[in-house]
């Protein structure tokens, strides 16, 4: 069961009739906040922390996780991006269209999985924080271009575009395309053995991994802050699969604390 902010107050009210009364429920201010947030003490030791050492925290804190199968993404997949109005599909990430669990997508890996050559193998390769499913073709047309703006329309993603060195997604998901590469870089640090990943300021980055480009990511993730889509996602993947979260999608100020 999910958690939820709802506070609800049973206050007494006179007698009426002879009987103690109850007013309704009332809500309390928590009812607007999102219901999707970490466990209070989740990033105790992250507070009042900056720069390289709130990324060493937050490293800390969300290393360790229950890795996946690459069968096991996609066993997921419909479960962490379930349509909230069709429970049997998937919203696809770049058009943002409703699909059939079993219908036209596969896993898209946001951080190119060229960039370190790590390809499905457990880790990077399956780390439901940045697997999402995407239209088949438009995932080919994204191939391993770094994420920067210009370009063509996409021509089955409109609201997309493209060129040589690029990938520019829709404003619909672009601060979760950034979120989502920021994290990668905060969770792979070159630690037991792993891919030290790293965000960086150029595009065409090649087999190295490295993934670009760092200044829109950080312009993304202002302008497209987290929805209940991508709060929910948070949820289910520390729920219910990985056991950790992403740090920006429940502090997207730590991007501008981190990468000032």
């Amino acid at each position: 069961m999910r958690r939820t902010r709802l506070g609800i107050a049973l206050v007494a009210a006179g007698t009426l009739a002879g009987t103690t009364a109850l007013l309704a429920p009332t809500a309390s201010a928590d009812e607007t906040l999102s219901p999707y947030e970490a466990p209070a003490d989740y990033y105790n030791d992250a507070e009042g922390k900056s720069g390289d050492e709130l990324k060493a925290a937050l490293n800390d804190i969300i290393s360790g996780h229950e890795e996946l199968s690459y069968d096991g993404v996609k066993d997921a997949i419909p479960d962490t991006d379930s349509d909230p109005e069709n429970d049997g599909n998937v919203i696809l990430l770049y058009t943002g269209n409703s699909e059939p669990d079993g219908g036209e997508w596969n896993r898209e890996h946001t951080w190119a999985k060229s960039h370190g050559d790590f390809g499905t193998s457990k880790g990077p390769g399956t780390d439901l924080h940045h697997l999402r499913p995407t239209n088949p073709t438009v995932n080919s047309t994204r191939s391993n271009l770094d994420f920067d703006e210009g370009g063509e329309e996409v021509e089955d993603a409109p609201g997309n575009f493209y060129d040589s060195d690029s990938f520019e997604p829709r404003d619909e998901v672009k601060g979760d395309v950034a979120r989502m590469i920021l994290y990668m870089d905060v969770r792979y640090e070159g630690e037991d053995g792993e891919l030290d990943l790293q965000a960086n300021d150029e595009v065409e980055n090649g087999k190295q991994p490295l993934h670009g480009k760092l200044s829109v990511l950080k312009q993304w993730n202002e302008e497209d802050p987290p929805d209940d889509f991508e709060m929910k996602r948070n949820d289910v993947i520390f729920e219910d699969y990985q056991k950790n979260r992403n740090p920006f999608i429940d502090h997207p100020e730590w991007v501008n604390e981190i990468w000032a």
